[in-house]
């Protein structure tokens, strides 16, 4: 194992697990190992999942699911923006044509 690598140990359902993570990282570690035990936890003690390795994979695929809606849809997002652009410049009236500024003349005959 390299300088930059620790060796961390997690407890995950009350099971610990050394992992190997990089030098600075340990605090992210730390939360996503928090996370998925939280998880499956939560899973477990819904009693109608099994065994810790189907356990493991719902808690991967709700925690999947979970990080896939949190990511924005770049096509969906530049279609929604393009609709409501097309929106906004539908409701906005449409410049006037620039017209050139009158010429104001005084005249002798004219009090102010």
């Amino acid at each position: 194992m390299s300088e930059k690598q620790k060796t961390l140990t997690v407890t995950i359902l009350d099971r610990e697990y050394r992992v190997a993570c990089p030098t600075g990282q340990e605090h992210q570690l730390r939360n996503a190992a928090n996370t998925l035990n939280d998880k499956m936890q939560e899973i477990r003690d819904t009693g109608k999942v099994f065994g810790i390795e189907r356990i493991a994979v719902m808690a991967a695929l709700n925690l999947t699911h979970e990080l896939l809606q949190s990511r924005p849809d770049n096509d969906g997002d530049l279609q929604t923006l393009q609709r409501l652009t097309a929106k906004i410049d539908s409701a906005l009236p449409t410049a006037p044509e620039t017209q050139a500024e009158p010429e104001f003349q005084l005249s002798d005959d004219k009090p102010f």
